[in-house]
């Protein structure tokens, strides 16, 4: 169970940046049902970190992606008003390029769309969010 957890949860999410551009998708479920964010989820039992997020992706976007290097490690915990972790993920974030598939809202996603950098401001990004996707996109730019 996610939720209430006795340990944190492995996550990864994945950076896809093309042209300073990068795929940011509306959460459908909780933890931040409705927020824009990075495609990914949780790693499950037997999946190694890129298979996960090669999963995770292709379900939430419908883009096939080819995974490069780890931009960030970030822990999100999130606390009821009485203080109890009522969710904790160790989130590994990747640059990934999108190599194949087409930009489709799945069905963990209320809605799915490429950003540039000036649309970042207004999408309401959590700031950690926020701050792996400049380094990402940073990182981009050295790879071209």
């Amino acid at each position: 169970m996610r939720a209430f957890p006795d340990r944190p949860v492995v996550g990864v999410g994945a950076v896809i940046v093309h042209e300073d551009r990068v795929v940011l998708v509306q959460r459908a479920h909780e933890p931040l049902k409705g927020e824009w964010s990075l495609p990914g989820g949780a790693v499950e039992l037997g999946e190694t970190l890129a298979d996960a997020l090669v999963r995770e992706v292709r379900e939430e976007t419908g883009l096939d992606v080819l995974v490069g290097p780890i931009v960030d490690v970030v822990d999100r915990i999130h606390r009821t008003a009485d203080g109890l972790v009522e969710y904790h993920f160790t989130v590994v974030d990747y640059l990934c390029e999108a190599v194949g598939g087409e930009l489709a809202r799945g069905s963990d996603a209320g809605a799915v769309r490429w950003a540039s950098a000036g649309e970042l401001g207004a999408c309401g990004l959590a700031p950690e969010t926020r701050a792996v996707i400049d380094k990402a996109i940073e990182m981009s730019r050295g790879r071209a």
